[in-house]
């Protein structure tokens, strides 16, 4: 009767966090949000938050969920994919039940390498609700129902890819910023990651927490546009190394740029070859040349409202506004 009970409580817990806002238990990691909800025998889970990632509805690693004892289950909406029914969680501290895919959650095989974390939330759970990620405060909120966006919030256009039958949905979005006076296309990416090298953290001073922090990606076809137009803006060779020491790629920093009406800047923008993202935009609205990271959204509470495709910008840290671009 008492793990019914429990049960039970979770469960309430859990509507309640789709009514009213709710401030996710989250570790910030030098730039990375972590989801870390609590079972309701005490364990706590560890899921990167990160818009750029794939997966079915939020995802744990799947000697995780054979650990936690989660029930496989079978849903019409996701025939190929592998879920599990959603851990119970303590009442206030977990995470929404997923309303798509029969209410499960991802079942993954660890790729080489390991995570580093249990799973993640990525592309496919966050169309659920509308998500705030304050990078100033560090905090990660689930809005309410009653949301609406602040008055000093600025909008900026999330492109989406359009849904396929029988397909699971993979809303990774797209935004379009200013360099330069041109305009880059590049996927909104939460989890992009570095891996500084020695040579890299003396140089770039990126924030690390074991040896990671955030980037901003671009492509190789642009990184050189960059460099051959601008020959004063500073290059790092071998600046980070995150598919190891061997594939060690350059970085690059740019004065400024402009996201919707606002300039921020210095950011450092790490290469990545052009298929990474010739890859990706097949998944996308249209074609992507990288990725906007945390490092350039960290002066923002930024929230995202998928169903309006709409990231909302509020400036609280170093940056200034600029007038609304028309791209």
């Amino acid at each position: 009767m008492l793990r019914v009970a429990l049960a039970l409580a979770a469960m309430v817990g859990v509507i309640t966090a789709a009514d009213a806002a709710t401030v996710v238990p989250t570790t910030y990691e030098a730039g990375h949000f972590v989801a870390t909800p609590t079972l309701a025998d005490g364990t706590k889970l560890r899921l990167l938050a990160d818009t750029g990632g794939g997966g079915v509805s939020y995802w744990l690693l799947k000697d995780v969920a054979t650990r936690l004892g989660l029930k496989p289950i079978s849903c019409p909406s996701a025939p190929d994919a592998a879920l599990v029914m959603p851990p119970v969680y303590a009442p206030g501290h977990g995470l929404p039940r997923p309303t798509r895919y029969c209410g499960g959650v991802g079942a993954i095989a660890p790729e080489e390498g390991g995570l580093g974390y249990d799973g993640m939330i990525g592309s496919s759970f966050f169309p659920e609700y509308v998500w705030t990620f304050d990078y100033p405060a560090e905090t990660l909120t689930i809005q309410g129902a009653d949301w609406k966006p602040a008055r000093d919030a600025h909008p900026l256009v999330m492109g989406l890819p359009a849904r396929r039958k029988g397909a699971v949905y993979q809303a990774f979005p797209r935004v379009t910023i200013g360099v330069a006076g041109e305009t880059v296309d590049l996927l909104l990416d939460t989890g992009a990651t570095a891996h500084p090298t020695k040579k890299g953290l003396a140089e770039m001073h990126t924030p690390v927490v074991n040896g990671k922090g955030v980037t901003s990606y671009v492509d190789h076809l642009v990184f050189e546009a960059w460099h051959d137009s601008h020959p004063d803006w500073p290059v790092v060779a071998g600046a980070d190394d995150l598919f190891g020491p061997k594939q060690t790629t350059r970085a690059i920093r740019v004065p400024e740029i402009t996201i919707g009406s606002f300039i921020v800047g210095p950011i450092w923008f790490t290469e990545r070859p052009d298929r990474a993202f010739t890859w990706m935009s097949d998944m996308m609205d249209r074609p992507v040349h990288g990725a906007l990271g945390g490092n350039a959204l960290s002066p923002f509470r930024m929230t995202l409202d998928y169903g309006n495709r709409t990231a909302w910008l509020e400036c609280i840290g170093r940056c200034k506004a600029s007038p609304p671009a028309v791209y």
